[in-house]
C-alpha cells in the first residue's frame, strides 16, 4: 500500500476541519512541476530583460546612426559651400588680374614673361568645381579637386600680389619723377630774355643765355618749380644771390638775382614752396629772376618745363 500524506485545513470560523490526502508520488510530481515552472519563469524573465536591453541598445544605435548621418550630410554641405567659395575666390582673382592688365595698358607698362599667366607659365584657368553632388553621395573627388585648386589659387594669389607690387612701384617712381620734374613758372611776370643765343645787354656781343629771364616787381615771391633738395644757397658771381635745387633724376634748377633767400642747404622743398624773393643782386638791368633748368649738367630750355 502506497504511503500518503494528509493535510488538515483549519479555518478561523466554526467550519469543520478539512482533510486533503495526497500521495507522495503526486507530491513529488507537484514539486517537480513547481520547480520547472519556477525555472521557466526565471528564464522567461531573464530573456525578456535581455530583449528589452537589446531593443534599447538598438534604438540608441539607430539614434547614433541618425545623428551621424545628419553630421555627414552637414559636413558634405559645408564642403560644397567651401567649393563655392573657392570658385568665387578664383573669379575675384581673375577680375583683379584683368583690372591690372587694363591699368598696364593705360600706363603703357608691359608685363614680364613670368607675369603673363596668372596660373603659371602655360597654365589655364581651372574649371569650376561641381558642387551639385547629392549629399548622400561621397565627396572624395570633390575634395581632391578642392585641394588641387587651393594650391593653384595660392600660386595665383602670390603672382597677383607680385604683379600689383611691381605696378605700384612703377607708378610710384613715375609719380616721384613727375613731382620732381619742373612744371610751373618760378615767378609771375613777363619774359625779357629767352634761352639760347642773344645779344648781351651789357657788352652788345652775342652770347649763349643758359636760362630764362622773368621780370617782375621787386620782392615778388619766387617758388620751387618741383620737389627737391636745396643743394646751394648763397652768392655766385654775376648771378648774385642764388638758390640751386636738386630734383633727382639728373634734373637741377637754378634761381638767380634774388633779394632774400628763405631756404637752407639740405632743406627739402615741394613744388610751389616760396624759396626766395625777387631782387637785383649780381649783374642785372632790373628786378627779375634768372631761371635755369639743367639736365645731367647740361642747360636745357626752361620753356619745355613750364606748363602754366
Amino acid at each position: 500500500m502506497r504511503k500518503k500524506i494528509s493535510f488538515f485545513i483549519l479555518s478561523n470560523n466554526s467550519s469543520p476541519v478539512k482533510q486533503l490526502t495526497v500521495s507522495r508520488a503526486m507530491l513529488r510530481f507537484l514539486g517537480v512541476l513547481f520547480a520547472s515552472c519556477l525555472v521557466l519563469l526565471t528564464y522567461v524573465t531573464y530573456d525578456y530583460t535581455n530583449l528589452q536591453k537589446t531593443v534599447s541598445d538598438h534604438q540608441e544605435l539607430q539614434n547614433i546612426i541618425s545623428h551621424q548621418s545628419d553630421d555627414i550630410a552637414g559636413q558634405r554641405n559645408q564642403i560644397q559651400k567651401f567649393a563655392d567659395e573657392i570658385t568665387a575666390l578664383k573669379s575675384k582673382l581673375i577680375a583683379l588680374n584683368d583690372f591690372e592688365t587694363k591699368i598696364r595698358i593705360i600706363a603703357n607698362i608691359e608685363k614680364t614673361a613670368d607675369q603673363d599667366s596668372l596660373f603659371g607659365v602655360g597654365g589655364s584657368i581651372p574649371d569650376d568645381l561641381d558642387t551639385k553632388i547629392p549629399l548622400t553621395e561621397k565627396h572624395n573627388s570633390l575634395m581632391r579637386e578642392m585641394h588641387e585648386q587651393t594650391k593653384q589659387l595660392e600660386l595665383a594669389s602670390s603672382k597677383q600680389q607680385e604683379g600689383f607690387a611691381s605696378l605700384f612701384n612703377f607708378l610710384q617712381d613715375q609719380r616721384n619723377l613727375l613731382s620732381s620734374t619742373p612744371a610751373i613758372r618760378p615767378v609771375k611776370g613777363w619774359t625779357t630774355s629767352g634761352f639760347g643765343n642773344r645779344k648781351s645787354p651789357f657788352t652788345g656781343l652775342r652770347e649763349f643765355h643758359k636760362g630764362l629771364d622773368i621780370a617782375t616787381r621787386m620782392a615778388t615771391p619766387v617758388v620751387a618749380t618741383a620737389d627737391g633738395i636745396v643743394s646751394f644757397e648763397g652768392t655766385k658771381g654775376l648771378l648774385g644771390k642764388v638758390v640751386v635745387i636738386d630734383h633727382g633724376h639728373g634734373i637741377v634748377t637754378r634761381y638767380g638775382h634774388l633779394k632774400k633767400i628763405f631756404k637752407k642747404r639740405g632743406e627739402a622743398v615741394t613744388r610751389g614752396d616760396i624759396i626766395a624773393r625777387v631782387g637785383v643782386t649780381g649783374r642785372t638791368t632790373g628786378p627779375h629772376v634768372h631761371y635755369e633748368v639743367l639736365l645731367n649738367g647740361i642747360p636745357v630750355s626752361p620753356i619745355k618745363y613750364i606748363l602754366n
